[in-house]
């Protein structure tokens, strides 16, 4: 069996699910490492994406980010090379995020009950990562994207 780690960052507003989170992962066997970044009132969310972010590539590991809306964790996140991080809502999204777009971390906010966002960190980690080809030649052609090598059509 792999052992996942997971890699979790949350501001100020996403404090709220950090130690729900953190409970429900470890209950189920996930390796949890949370950012040792303090939450306070004035913390700002691009400095926890990017600290989730490091250690996420550094391990090969996956990623979750928590703040008001997912928006800004997930906008800081994806301006980090390497990092393919989707908002999600719901079980779909979080499916569709790592197997189609290979995401490697998911960023939602405080407006989605705790039984939702248990059902998504699962599906999350559940789902293989992409295999199918057409799947593949996307990522690859964000990957140009991201690198500066992308001559369009």
């Amino acid at each position: 069996m792999i052992k996942i780690k997971i890699f979790l960052g949350v501001d100020h507003q996403g404090a709220k699910y950090k130690d729900d989170i953190i409970t429900y992962l470890k209950n189920n066997g996930i390796d949890i490492e949370t950012s040792e970044l303090k939450n306070s009132d004035a913390d700002d969310y691009p400095d926890f994406a990017y600290d989730i972010c490091k250690k996420v590539l550094q391990e090969n590991a996956l990623g979750i980010l928590v703040c008001g809306s997912g928006i800004g964790m997930s906008i800081a996140a994806n301006k980090v090379k390497g990092i393919r991080c989707a908002r999600v809502f719901d079980e779909n999204d979080a499916f569709t995020a790592k197997n189609h777009n290979g995401a490697n971390i998911i960023a939602f906010g405080t407006n989605l009950s705790l039984d939702t966002i248990y059902k998504i960190i699962d599906t999350f980690i559940a789902t293989k990562s992409p295999c199918e080809e057409r799947h593949l030649r996307r990522i690859e052609k964000v990957m140009k994207i991201e690198n500066g090598d992308y001559n369009g059509l």
